[in-house]
């Protein structure tokens, strides 16, 4: 008995505990605002290190405090930063202020879908929309914005046929003409149903605000004890506090349809004064865009100077409009993304900020001295930032094509920058301990010219192009898709646009899961993994113009196409999507194909295909093969590794080094199989340094 006590005690102990909030959060926008200090109001508390109240919004409110909602846009960053630009640039001093509402080139630029950019209006389904609605002022973008979401979406037909021929827009009641006439008959707003109430059933200004406050909250339940007041009114004391729909002359039936609508229309309600707020940025942005675009986009890429994907986006997007996107270069960058004249053209200079390894204070010093007086070579680049910048710093730096400007090809500063390095800060420590040579006060006054660059031959274009995305983290002067165009241009979907349909709607994204795609791009990683049965799949990323994706491959499907998926590779790929919540969607790779190049007729563009091996390391064919490659040095052996890592096999390599006659075999994961990329070594060291024998 006295354990049946327990038990009872501890389940009512748990009921009351039920429905308790377990832990505190914190609201992302909202700021508390009071004459005194907060804590004479109420308890306060932390919540990993931010002070926050130990009382909810809705008792704050309660208690007669004000509770401000202040959102931390980008965007304003952006529109602050291409002002500027313009400015610097010799144009106009805009100011946000000032920029106009009513250009037309900026709604005609919208009507198009033109909206890469553009606040609010970037999302393909958006520019659907935009495309057919046809906006032409700004109580046009306000209404968009309004109802491209969840709920109003219904209404968009209704609203575009509207809009197309006003003079069949009809009206549940004649009341409602002026009311709904901005929106085509369509209920958008909630000032709108806040009007509907006080005009057709006689609410009050507050109460029809309670009616609007239900509304933002989704409280269903209050929305429904007001169908009784709306429809017929209310009496207190005996005197008519609210008129009702029907007293006004509006039908019972009518009266109960309209609320159905607003009771249902409350769920998704938006706040015109919130809306016209955002198109406010918005057409402010579309304006930048329409009229400075590449001051626009430039300041686009430095909001986004951590996100690769999204630079080169926009990098693709100045690209494909004519606009140059020259490379970093330390006598002509600054650390972010700007924009300069270039053979009497406005081009986008890649900042210093977005090469990998490189700090803000070295640029800072690298800009700073460029400042004084541009660099003369490699070598007079590293005497002078030798303090500030590090080896692998100023490798970075050379290798991302920062220094390509300067006398010499990329090859040779990578060859010479270390030594460089190394001479720069021996003479910076024997002046700081006074180790001056007798004839160190003549030699300062003379101008002591730099040493000869080694013989050598530049790196290919695509090891160039290679180094770019390995530093940067995206293709600066080219791409290598950039032969690909026409095919690439035929595919339905490419990676952004799949992205932004998940992210832009979650319906969008399960709507999608399951369904079959087929896209094209360039192989950047393959790996490979062991069943549980022991056969083998692999995991793929593969990268279009826009961003990258991930392809599973499974086993059965290995085994056949396995062969065609080396690093390096440009491919069409089939398969199904896999749209899973919370990450970004992946390709359950069905087939693929060779992409076949501009000019090119696709069907002699197929591969032959080949079963691929059962597992890494085991020869398909009865041969044992060898290959030998002469190299002239460790850079260009080094060159030819991801070559040879992208193409796992039984082919055992060796090199020859001509600088100090060694003779070394390659370590077992850089062994290949028979489909090696041999080609592209052979650009790199020269057809007659590959030889393969049996």
């Amino acid at each position: 008995m006295e354990n049946d006590g327990r038990v009872m005690e501890l389940i009512d102990t748990a009921r009351k505990l039920e429905g308790m909030p377990r832990n505190t959060s914190t609201h992302a926008a909202g700021v508390l605002i009071t004459d005194k200090p907060v804590y004479e109001y109420v308890p306060l508390q932390k919540n990993d290190d931010v002070v926050t109240t130990q009382f909810p919004m809705g008792i704050l409110e309660g208690m007669g405090l004000l509770k401000m909602d202040f959102l931390g846009l980008r965007t304003l960053t952006v529109i602050d930063e291409t002002l500027r630009m313009i400015r610097q640039g010799g144009g106009p001093s805009l100011t946000q202020d000032t920029i106009p509402m009513d250009d037309k080139a900026v709604y005609d630029m919208i009507s198009e879908g033109e909206t890469d950019g553009v606040f609010q209006l970037e999302g393909s389904g958006m520019r659907s929309f935009l495309a057919n609605m046809k906006p032409r002022n700004f109580e046009d973008i306000i209404a968009a914005i309004s109802l491209y979401r969840p709920g109003p979406m219904e209404s968009i037909p209704r609203y575009i046929a509207g809009k197309q021929n006003p003079d069949k827009v009809t009206y549940l009641h004649p009341m409602l003409r002026p009311i709904l006439d901005v929106t085509y008959g369509c209920m958008v707003y909630q000032e709108q149903v806040m009007q509907i109430v006080r005009d057709l059933a006689g609410y009050s200004l507050a109460r029809s605000d309670l009616v609007r406050r239900a509304m933002a909250k989704k409280k269903h339940e209050v929305m429904q004890k007001e169908r009784q007041v709306f429809v017929h009114g209310q009496e207190t004391d005996g005197q008519i506090t609210v008129p009702g729909a029907v007293r006004r002359g509006v039908s019972e039936e009518v009266a109960e349809q309209l609320f159905d609508e607003m009771t249902a229309f409350s769920s998704y309600a938006f706040n015109k004064s919130h809306a016209a707020a955002y198109a406010v940025v918005a057409v402010q942005t579309g304006y930048l865009k329409c009229h400075y675009p590449i001051e626009f986009m430039a300041a686009m890429m430095n909001t986004f100077m951590g996100n690769t994907d999204k630079v080169a986006f926009y990098i693709q997007y100045l690209r494909r409009r004519g606009v140059k996107v020259l490379p970093p270069d330390v006598n002509r960058s600054t650390e972010k993304f700007s924009v300069e004249m270039k053979d009497g053209e406005k081009c986008v200079r890649f900042g210093l900020g977005g090469i990998k390894n490189v700090g803000s204070a070295a640029i800072a010093h690298i800009v700073e001295i460029a400042r004084q007086k541009p660099f003369a070579d490699v070598y007079d680049f590293c005497d002078r930032v030798s303090d500030s910048v590090n080896k692998r710093a100023a490798e970075c730096l050379i290798r991302a094509g920062a220094l390509d400007s300067l006398p010499g090809s990329r090859s040779q500063k990578v060859l010479v920058f270390e030594k460089a390095m190394d001479s720069a800060i021996k003479r910076r420590k024997d002046t700081v301990e006074g180790q001056m040579s007798l004839f160190g006060d003549i030699l300062s006054a003379t101008e002591i010219p730099s040493p000869p660059l080694p013989r050598m031959d530049e790196y290919p274009a695509s090891l160039r192009l290679a180094m770019e995305k390995e530093y940067t983290g995206v293709y600066i002067t080219g791409h290598p898709l950039d032969d690909f165009m026409d095919a690439m241009g035929k595919f339905k979907y490419n990676t952004r646009m799949l992205t932004a349909l998940c992210e832009e709607r979650e319906d969008r994204g399960v709507a999608l899961d399951g369904l079959t795609v087929t896209m094209g791009g360039i192989i950047t990683e393959k790996k490979l993994k062991a069943t549980k049965k022991g056969d083998m799949m692999a995991f793929i990323t593969f990268e279009d113009l826009y961003g990258s994706m991930e392809a599973l491959v499974f086993p059965r499907v290995y085994e056949k196409i396995g062969m065609e998926l080396d690093v390096d590779l440009v491919r069409k790929f089939t398969g199904r999507l896999s749209i899973r919540e919370d990450q970004a969607p992946k390709l359950m790779l069905s087939d693929c194909a060779i992409l076949p190049r501009d000019g090119e007729e696709e069907e002699e563009a197929q591969p032959q295909r080949e079963p691929a091996p059962a597992a890494v390391g085991v020869d398909p064919g009865p041969e044992k093969r060898h290959l030998y490659l002469r190299v002239e040095n460790d850079i260009e052996m080094e060159a030819v590794f991801p070559y040879l890592r992208s193409s796992p096999g039984p082919i055992q390599v060796t090199f020859y080094r001509l600088d100090n006659k060694q003779i070394l075999l390659a370590p077992r994961d850089m062994w290949v199989s028979p489909q090696f990329p041999r080609g592209k070594i052979e650009a790199l060291i020269g057809q007659e340094n590959v030889v393969l024998k049996a």
